[in-house]
């Protein structure tokens, strides 16, 4: 069994810099992509960026592209979420997510529905 545990969230500055891990345990040679999820009050859980762990491929949503970056250090079992240039708009509780399936890959990793690891959420704030 895999858990992920997430941190590195907090409140930050528009214009600002955070950066969040998800440190996954136990049957970790099972994991074939891991990817952020953020949400906000009332919205559907939105997807942030992916990384395979098969290929080392990354995916990104539109918005985010060229200020966020997915990383990973296989020795800690550990993926990094890097967020510069914050907007307030990012407010949001991102989740860290993992496929145990290898079955996906491209735009799949868009899709919530083909991770079945979830982390408990940490908050970022983003002020004005």
């Amino acid at each position: 069994q895999v858990q992920l545990v997430e941190s590195g969230g907090g409140l930050v500055q528009a214009g600002g810099s955070l950066r969040l891990s998800c440190a996954a345990s136990g049957r970790t040679f099972g994991i074939y992509a891991t990817a952020w999820f953020r949400q906000v009050p009332a919205k559907e859980r939105e997807f942030v960026a992916a990384n395979s762990w098969s290929n080392g491929s990354t995916y990104y949503l539109g918005s985010v592209k060229g200020r966020f970056t997915i990383s990973r250090d296989n020795a800690k079992n550990t993926v990094y979420l890097q967020m510069n240039s914050l907007k307030p708009e990012d407010t949001a509780v991102y989740y860290c997510a993992a496929t145990s399936n290898g079955y996906y890959s491209g735009s799949w990793y868009f899709k919530s529905i083909i991770y079945d690891l979830w982390g408990q959420g940490t908050q970022v704030t983003v002020s004005s």
